[in-house]
């Protein structure tokens, strides 16, 4: 799989921060991320490097493991960086809430990764 900026992102959406099992999960964060990069969560703070992102994605994934995230609008690129809307909740029900991913990539991989929560879209 190419690993353009966009591809990173929508593989963090869903084999990181929607992977319920730890091995995948941390298989796809070694694949995607450097080991010095970092997720923002405006929540939840900064989590530097991949044992933190790993971390992070799981207690998250946790707190809602049925959720799942559904891109509502294909990513958009600039440069090296993307942004991807999303919404999440369980399947055949409404969504739960909202969010945008935006990501910087550095040779291939994720360098960071910034959360910022949405409204819900009509």
């Amino acid at each position: 799989m190419s690993n353009t900026v966009s591809t990173l992102l929508l593989r963090n959406l869903h084999e990181v921060f929607g992977e319920i099992d730890p091995v995948r999960r941390r298989a796809a964060i070694a694949e995607i991320f450097h080991e010095d990069a970092a997720f923002y969560d405006p929540k939840s703070g900064i989590f530097r490097g991949r044992d933190e992102i790993d971390r992070i994605a799981g207690v998250i994934k946790a707190s809602h493991p049925d959720f799942q995230y559904q891109p509502i609008s294909p990513p958009e690129e600039t440069g090296n960086g993307c942004r991807v809307r999303w919404v999440s909740g369980s399947p055949g029900k409404p969504p739960a809430y909202a969010g945008t991913d935006f990501a910087i990539a550095r040779d291939g991989k994720i360098a960071a990764v910034y959360l910022f929560f949405d409204d819900l879209p009509n």
